[in-house]
């Protein structure tokens, strides 16, 4: 009988994410632009001679290792809080490197997918993945456009390292464009701000549409619903840090409470900078979609870039 994971949190993520493959992405770069025909010879070659080296970590690994040690609450012969699938690029056979890190370090994941150059996010869905993690823009385009899952792009890990309690789990969501739909966001770049304003105030009583990560969200509050404590008490924190303020701060609560979403914390910051609340909070990641914060939060928190839909009109402000 298949194993059912409706209620088990599964997150998908690239090798590159996960471990700090650079070294090995650079060598194939620098000879592709020697020689395209026989790069990926040469990175096959590398890779097979320090498939026994183990990998460093990479900007995904902290939150993939905090999640996993969720399972510490798993109850008997139910199904397991957390599920990790490394979904790479790689071949099977450069992909051995991976696998033998995972198990040097004893990492819970048992479940891969190495696809040889084609795209990882063809396979998502039959992982049954909510959230996809790559360091590959057109990966985590295409998994957008298809709506298969929340996704995000990762670059480079933060300068600085918040000391993270190893039993917690913290996580922290722009809104607009992010968790809610980008209808408020169009006003704001169409109209201004203070049309803005009076928009989601006329509206704070009406619940704001679903954004690409409103069902990774309500798929965090299935598990926080799992674990044995009050939700108050629960080892996963999720923070929204938002540009928004007064007036337009009641409909973000308002919404999540329609959703039946428990958020531990909310900050309305009006403009100011969400890199020092982020570091603060201590999040394991952050996701946004807006360059203008990601440039200073992922100088202190790992951060996931939100991309557009293709045709979404604010793609023209990027």
């Amino acid at each position: 009988m298949p194993l059912n994971l409706k209620d088990t949190l599964v997150i998908g993520i690239s090798a590159t994410a996960l471990f700090d493959l650079s070294e090995s992405d650079q060598l194939f770069q620098e000879e592709y632009k020697k020689d395209p025909d026989h790069a990926i010879e040469r990175y096959r070659q590398y890779m097979l001679e320090n498939e026994e080296e183990p990998l460093d970590e990479g900007i995904g690994f902290p939150l993939v290792k905090a999640l996993l040690n969720l399972n510490r609450y798993q109850e008997k012969d139910a199904a397991p809080l957390v599920e990790v699938v490394v979904i790479s690029r790689n071949s099977p056979e450069t992909g051995i490197r991976v696998l033998n890190t995972i198990r040097n370090i004893n990492l819970n994941i048992t479940r891969s997918a190495f696809t040889a150059g084609e795209s990882s996010a063809d396979y998502l869905e039959a992982f049954d993945v909510d959230l996809f993690l790559t360091t590959n823009e057109e990966d985590a385009q295409k998994v957008i456009d298809s709506g298969a899952c929340a996704s995000a792009v990762l670059s480079t890990p933060p300068q600085y390292k918040c000391d993270i309690p190893d039993d917690q789990v913290r996580i922290a969501f722009d809104g607009d464009a992010v968790l809610f739909d980008e209808s408020s966001e169009l006003v704001y770049k169409e109209k201004g701000l203070d049309a803005f304003h009076e928009n989601e105030n006329n509206s704070q009583n009406v619940p704001m549409n679903e954004g690409p990560f409103a069902s990774f969200l309500k798929k965090l509050s299935t598990l926080q619903e799992r674990l044995p404590m009050k939700v108050e008490y629960s080892p996963v924190r999720i923070a929204i840090v938002t540009a928004r303020n007064s007036p337009s701060d009641l409909r973000v609560i308002k919404t999540l409470r329609h959703w039946g979403v428990y958020v531990d914390e909310a900050f309305f910051l009006g403009g100011i900078e969400k890199s020092n609340i982020l570091k603060a909070f201590k999040a394991h990641i952050f996701f946004d979609d807006q360059e203008v914060h990601l440039n200073s939060s992922s100088l202190v928190v790992p951060s996931g870039k939100v991309l557009y839909p293709s045709t979404s009109p604010l793609n023209k402000e990027t």
